[in-house]
């Protein structure tokens, strides 16, 4: 098989595994096989997808397609760290975290600014890394992540509206998922003392771990 076929393939599978729970077809699987045992089956078929998705990449020549803008990461990746570190925390959109849309107050800290701040955060790394490699299997790759979060975001939305119903309407009423886009709407303000020092701290410090690791973890040096 052609090596970018295959990691087309991979990447398709990998893809379609991570969309399910923004789908329908989660509630379907759910009352089928148990909560338990959805997450256990999608979590099996996350990791198997992921594994055969980076050996194709690894076995793909590389094909550069425009010079590499290789500070893209460097400038973008700070941004991508702290959005992540300060979304996975009291978050109503992560899993199991729906309880959280019935607070008095469910978008405050980073929501404000955006109700996707993981996916945001991983939009930024995969867009960075696409022009920074500038390669057709690179393309592929991270172009997979980028279409993983942008539209499995949209799915998202679409899916805990439908389940949740006026708590969720509550919460997007005041939210965005373009960055900054309520706050310039009127629709919520920015208030940095909720987000704290401490999480974005995390980020930078997990993101200057990886700058320097970067060479022993993925082979190229960031720079």
């Amino acid at each position: 098989m052609d090596p970018f076929v295959h990691l087309a393939a991979a990447c398709t599978a990998f893809l379609a595994t991570h969309l399910v729970s923004s789908t329908p077809l989660r509630g379907t699987l759910v009352r089928s096989l148990g909560e338990r045992g959805y997450l256990a089956l999608y979590s099996a078929a996350a990791f198997a997808t992921l594994g055969w998705m980076i050996l194709a990449y690894v076995r793909a020549p590389a094909e550069p397609l425009w010079p590499g803008l290789r500070l893209a990461p460097s400038l973008v990746m700070p941004f991508a760290f702290v959005l992540i570190a300060c979304g996975l925390a009291r978050n109503p959109t992560m899993v199991g975290a729906d309880r959280l849309l019935k607070s008095a107050e469910p978008a405050r800290g980073i929501l404000r600014v955006t109700r996707h701040p993981v996916m945001w955060g991983i939009l930024l790394w995969a867009g960075a890394h696409i022009l920074a490699r500038g390669e057709l299997k690179a393309t592929i790759l991270f172009g997979t992540m980028l279409v993983l979060a942008g539209l499995g975001s949209v799915l998202l939305d679409a899916r805990k509206a439908k389940e949740a119903g006026a708590d969720w309407q509550r919460f997007a009423a005041v939210t965005s998922h373009v960055p900054f886009l309520a706050i310039a709407q009127g629709r919520n303000r920015l208030v940095l003392a909720e987000i704290g020092w401490a999480k974005p701290a995390i980020g930078l410090a997990l993101y200057a771990l990886v700058f320097w690791a970067h060479p022993w973890l993925f082979g190229a040096r960031p720079y």
